[in-house]
């Protein structure tokens, strides 16, 4: 995996013509354009990644792994039978860093105590679901599919949280970014399944604001969808019910004040950001001293999003380094 001590801190791209960010390599490949392809024309020979002006992928997506033991890759080729789309190879992919994270915080079992320290109660270990796959049901989660079918999703079109992480006492959905945003909007605005109509007129018992407004003009589609799900879910499970948005740390930060302001909260119901620094000085502050625990916090002190358009190696995390 290469990280920002590995990578250049500035990139020559002509009209036709991209260098290898790989440090010391001479190698240029043919430049990018639009979509991102796979090709060998756009792959530098030495190190086997594909090279776009703005970021690269791996060859082989475990290269962008932290955790490559059998139980790790067999759980994950599970995951792949139901989640809808993969991009793990890509330098910058979420669902790559959401996977690193999280299963360093299962293995270690840090899972309940970095939620702890999120929402300032405690709560008894959470069952994780990554990307609706359940390991109990070999399949979707079964109480996900059914909020789903509830309100009108179509399962190959359907709300994917990132994250799901479940007890007694509480439910999470966690969905993660890293350089998306989370202005979203339907691809047909018309077409509202049944997000008005669906668990009793649930979208009336949760929001302030009507559909239109919220999920088309604020562009706030997905985070609607996992607020009017993922609350359901949680009343029919009669637990507290966690939406939380996981992002940089110097990003979205006005997005819990302003999609709260939106919503119908109570003591059973909450909108929390949260950061990726924020899971980085936990493990920083809390962990015990391991081999894991120094690959994990390499990891992000060396994290990289690619290259801006002025060429130039971006960072990912504000961590002290």
């Amino acid at each position: 995996m290469f990280g920002a001590s590995d990578l250049k801190t500035n990139i020559v791209v002509t009209e036709t013509t991209v260098e290898c960010p790989v440090r010391d390599c001479s190698k240029i490949v043919a430049r990018q354009r639009k979509s991102f392809r796979r090709e060998p024309q756009f792959q530098c020979p030495n190190h086997k990644i594909y090279i776009s002006p703005s970021t690269f992928e791996y060859q082989n997506e475990t290269d962008n792994f932290l955790w490559q033991d059998s139980k790790d890759l067999t759980l994950l080729r599970k995951i792949k039978t139901v989640k809808r789309e993969s991009r793990m190879a890509r330098d910058n992919s979420e669902d790559a860093l959401t996977w690193n994270v999280f299963r360093y915080l299962e293995r270690t079992s840090q899972v309940a105590s970095s939620l702890l320290s999120l929402i300032g109660a405690s709560m008894p270990i959470p069952r994780l679901v990554y990307w609706s796959y359940s390991r109990s049901a070999q399949g979707v989660w079964p109480q996900l599919a059914r909020a789903r079918a509830e309100f009108g999703e179509h399962p190959t079109r359907s709300s994917e949280p990132d994250l799901i992480a479940v007890s007694d006492a509480a439910l999470f959905f966690i969905e993660a970014k890293l350089t998306a945003t989370n202005e979203t909007t339907p691809s047909r605005p018309q077409y509202t399944k049944k997000y008005l109509t669906g668990g009793n007129n649930w979208y009336q018992q949760v929001f302030k604001t009507d559909y239109n407004t919220l999920a088309i003009q604020e562009r706030k589609y997905e985070l609607t969808r996992f607020w009017l799900l993922g609350s359901w879910i949680a009343a029919q499970l009669d637990c507290d019910f966690y939406l939380v948005n996981l992002v940089l740390g110097e990003r979205e930060k006005g997005i819990e004040q302003l999609f709260k302001s939106h919503l119908i909260t109570d003591t059973r119901r909450h909108f929390l950001r949260w950061s990726w620094e924020d899971i980085y000085h936990f493990v920083s502050q809390n962990a015990a001293m391991t081999q894991d625990k120094d690959l994990f916090t390499s990891y992000f002190e060396n994290k990289t999003i690619g290259y801006n358009h002025l060429r130039e190696l971006q960072v990912a995390f504000q961590v002290n380094r």
